[in-house]
């Protein structure tokens, strides 16, 4: 059985891209370059779904929306 994950990654400060995916929670890594981050954030997904024996919560990602505010 498969399934697809999506990930959002980010640019820290120090030049490293976090990957984060929102429908496992606490499940991110991060990675100098983004092939390691995805060799990484496959990772990540298999350790979490083993330390939850392979429970994956009942939410979808549906994607991500831009808002701009005035500060």
């Amino acid at each position: 059985m498969k399934k697809t994950f999506y990930y959002v990654i980010e640019k820290d400060a120090d030049g490293y891209y976090v990957g984060t995916i929102p429908e496992l929670p606490g499940c991110h890594s991060q990675a100098r370059t983004l092939g390691a981050l995805t060799k990484r954030i496959k990772e990540a997904i298999r350790l979490y779904l083993e330390a939850n024996k392979g429970a994956i919560p009942e939410t979808e990602f549906v994607g991500v929306i831009s808002i701009e505010i005035a500060l």
